[in-house]
């Protein structure tokens, strides 16, 4: 049966180095075995109990939501099928939009472009719309405390429904991420930072903050909020030329045949975002995987570095909640870094525990990353960009495996719709670390210029079958085995061309390397 071992003060049982209760005993002096690897399954944390019935009291009276209840499990074909919607006249579009014009300082126009969008999202788009309504729970009152902060119409919530349906994590094939699909400049702009660790375009409440303020100044310079919305889309240059081409015209619909095709649908379609999120019942949409509300989160500064693996056995809750709340660290760990604060949000009722355990659990995390080594990146800043010229023999996957970066990170940094590319070509690289080069005095080089052959090396010890996944590339699995690399499992496998690896494949791995 599994020991547990309770941890409130006393952490020096697991400090590094130490013997747990099955190390060493008294009189043992010919070897000293090394100690036993720490298993977090085995670490139960426990609160202080007055301080969690206090925060359980807390959660009933003022976050538990009793409504939620009415929403759950509303995905079943009748609710979702339109077929059984029937189409409603013009003039209910109109009314109804109204009313909400009436309740904004936007305009909110009807007319058909609109209704196609409302089309769109009613009939083809109904389970994504479901997906939003639930996630709407949690962004929607972050948004609108924001937009209330800096005396912006609440209705711009809504725009992150049509840039990125709520997924914090959202990469366009541009290279605009987050809810707020920032481009990397005009992040950084905004005060979003962006390193190998942590891309602040991914966290919800940094990335609305820099929208704020960006869209706030998009709304000084035209003093129109459909303006700033077109603006916000396509740059601040493409409304200006579209006001010159409409003969100094400033009202959107009236320079819409000017703007670039993408921008002419983003107010209609922000419109029937609008419309959609407030009427979706009369469509029969409902909410799906409703998630917790905003104000029952609450947020912590991580003084140590931890990761969300040791925090899911740590505090009880699975990664993929603490990516949900925490989705700006790119590698599922929040690091320690001189003169920066890194924050962690947590359910309000899991706060507690980590505050009456910080310490240890700190202390664990140090002995946990001591004993379960990994390469970890370095920290690369993401404004370090080179330019990287394309060899004979180069492929998206040899470079990519290069810098410790992914293929379709490649492709969308330089707007590369497949994996073609040519020689000589520049590619625009982030590296998340830089390659290892070997420089040698003119006394010591060799005369030689033929190039040394790259080293492969030779299967050791027991291999392992790996299945490979959809969207996998080799370098992508060579990450999961320490000191292997996506040569190597070419190698062992008799592959040569990176694109012939494909789903359901089985590969042989040699986890020594």
């Amino acid at each position: 049966m599994k020991r547990r071992l309770l941890l409130t003060t006393v952490t020096s049982l697991i400090l590094p180095g130490a013997v747990l209760a099955t190390g060493p005993q008294k009189g043992d002096t010919d070897t000293i075995p090394k100690p036993k690897a720490l298993s977090l399954e085995e670490i139960d944390l426990q609160d202080y109990p007055l301080a969690a019935r206090l925060d359980s009291l807390l959660f009933t009276n003022f976050f538990q939501d009793s409504s939620l209840v009415s929403f759950e499990n509303q995905n079943d074909s009748t609710v979702l099928n339109s077929n059984l919607i029937p189409d409603l006249h013009d003039s209910i579009y109109e009314a109804r939009i109204a009313d909400l014009n009436a309740l904004s300082p936007m305009d909110l126009d009807y007319n058909p472009v609109v209704r196609s969008f409302i089309d769109l999202y009613s009939k083809k788009r109904r389970e994504q719309v479901s997906r939003m309504l639930g996630l709407a729970h949690y962004y929607f009152p972050m948004f609108e405390q924001a937009l209330d902060k800096y005396n912006m119409p609440l209705e711009l919530k809504y725009l992150a429904v049509v840039e990125s349906a709520l997924n914090p994590k959202a990469r366009s094939w541009v290279g605009a991420a987050g809810l707020w699909q920032f481009m990397y400049s005009t992040g950084k702009l905004n005060g979003l930072t962006v390193n190998s660790y942590i891309d602040e375009r991914n966290d919800p409440i940094k990335s609305t903050e820099a929208a704020c303020k960006y869209l706030t100044k998009l709304y000084d310079i035209f003093g129109d909020w459909n303006l700033a919305l077109a603006a916000y889309n396509s740059g601040p240059g493409n409304v200006n030329k579209a006001i010159r081409r409409s003969g100094g015209q400033t009202n959107y619909w009236a320079i819409r045949p000017f703007l670039p095709r993408e921008t002419a649908g983003y107010v209609p379609a922000f419109i029937a975002v609008n419309y959609i999120m407030n009427f979706h019942e009369d469509h029969l949409i409902f909410p799906s995987e409703v998630k917790p509300s905003y104000f029952s989160t609450d947020t912590v500064v991580v003084k140590e570095k931890v990761s969300f693996e040791q925090l899911s056995e740590l505090i009880d809750m699975t990664e993929e909640e603490l990516e949900f709340l925490n989705p700006a660290y790119r590698y599922k760990v929040i690091p320690k870094i001189s003169g920066k604060q890194y924050h962690l949000i947590l359910p309000s009722d899991k706060i507690g525990l980590f505050i009456a355990n910080e310490d240890s659990i700190y202390k664990i995390a140090e002995t946990h990353f001591a004993q379960n080594k990994k390469a970890a990146p370095a920290l690369v800043k993401m404004n370090d960009r080179l330019r990287h010229k394309v060899r004979r023999g180069e492929v998206l996957g040899t470079i990519a495996e290069k810098y410790g970066v992914s293929v379709s990170s490649i492709r969308r940094w330089n707007g590369l719709r497949g994996n073609t590319i040519r020689v000589g070509q520049r590619l625009t690289i982030y590296p998340r670390r830089l390659p290892k080069t070997t420089v040698a005095s003119s006394s010591t080089k060799s005369s030689s210029s033929k190039p040394a052959a790259a080293k492969v090396s030779t299967p050791k010890g027991e291999y392992e079958t790996y299945r490979v996944r959809n969207g996998e590339t080799f370098y992508s699995i060579a990450k999961k085995y320490p000191g292997v690399s996506a040569q190597n499992i070419m190698s062992w496998n008799g592959i040569r061309n990176a694109r012939s690896l494909k789903p359901g494949m089985t590969l042989k791995i040699y986890p020594e390397g």
